[in-house]
């Protein structure tokens, strides 16, 4: 089986789409709070949105507990992200809906309660459900932009093709192993194991003992008894091999398989997207560039890829980055 993909909780999702970088730049006005291209965020525009955020309650508690400014410098980064993205979409004529948006949501969520979530991220991140859905948005607007630039595949006919690149790389696998008395025990067992293979269980039950696995556990090459890896990896990406080995007394039946897709389709899917937006992100900094996107010294400076509270210098704001990271 492939490596199992970690689906990345939505949380730690959601802060990455927080991240920052920049360079320096020269436009400014006491009444501009940023200069996104052709566009601006002005100061009022800025205080009506912290203001409005600040209403919630979780959200202005996660805010007075920050140093003076941060939030409001968070909310900026926000604001002039919203509008990188919205020239991504127009420069490369992708369009993502608020109902894809909110099908995310749930795929991130998988169960969880979405109430609970969001009161989550109010307190500990200090974004609202607004925030939210525009970090997943702008996750959604790499995704399309991979695609439509034929940088990513995430079709059913992709999936599939992940799917029988990972089964033929090998990498990962379920390996079962039954130990018997003998080479012809070994040898009937090997052909029953050939004709049905999930006769597996009972066979096992049969032959219990220490050198016998009750079912298929997941492997890696490098997690097998070197006694057991040449003839695992002439077997992958799957089928059925026997061994004397002199530990176990007997001989050992070795029976190699590969989950079917239905069983990896989440985490292929999951990895893929991953792959897209990484894809996509070189095209939305360039973009993000040639905008010559310009913050205020008034609202800080960029640090390790944050605005951060400044030193008068001006700053040029390159938000988002990689959401799969």
């Amino acid at each position: 089986m492939v490596h199992p993909v970690r689906r990345r909780p939505i949380v730690s999702l959601l802060v990455l789409g927080l991240a920052v970088g920049g360079l320096a730049g020269c436009r400014t006005s006491p009444d501009v709070a940023a200069y996104v291209g052709d566009g601006q965020v002005t100061t009022g525009q800025l205080r009506s949105a912290v203001d409005e955020r600040l209403a919630d309650p979780d959200v202005a508690a996660y805010a007075a507990g920050r140093d003076a400014g941060d939030f409001t410098r968070q909310v900026l980064s926000l604001m002039i992200g919203e509008r990188v993205y919205d020239a991504v979409e127009q420069r490369y004529d992708v369009d993502v809906t608020e109902a894809q948006v909110s099908d995310r949501i749930g795929d991130l969520l998988a169960g969880e309660d979405e109430g609970t979530l969001f009161t989550q991220l109010a307190q500990q991140q200090g974004l609202t459900r607004d925030d939210a859905r525009e970090i997943i948005r702008e996750l959604l607007v790499r995704e399309q932009v991979a695609q439509a630039q034929g940088l990513a595949d995430l079709s059913d006919a992709g999936l599939q093709s992940a799917y029988e690149d990972a089964r033929q790389a090998g990498q990962q696998f379920e390996l079962g192993y039954i130990t018997v008395p003998d080479q012809a025990t070994a040898d009937a067992v090997a052909a029953q194991l050939r004709a049905d293979p999930s006769s597996y269980g009972a066979l096992a039950t049969q032959y219990a003992g220490t050198y016998t696995l009750a079912a298929p556990q997941q492997r890696t090459l490098d997690q097998l008894p070197s006694v057991l890896a040449q003839p695992v990896q002439e077997t992958l990406p799957e089928g059925v091999f026997t061994l004397p080995v002199a530990e176990t007394g007997g001989v050992v039946v070795g029976q190699v398989s590969f989950p079917p897709f239905e069983d990896l389709e989440a985490g292929l899917a999951d990895q893929a997207r991953q792959d897209a937006s990484d894809a996509a992100q070189p095209l939305v900094d360039e973009l993000r560039a040639g905008l010559d996107v310009v913050v205020n010294p008034r609202y800080g400076s960029l640090q390790d890829g944050q605005v951060v509270e400044g030193d008068g210098g001006v700053v040029r704001i390159l938000s988002g980055g990689s959401a799969g990271d």
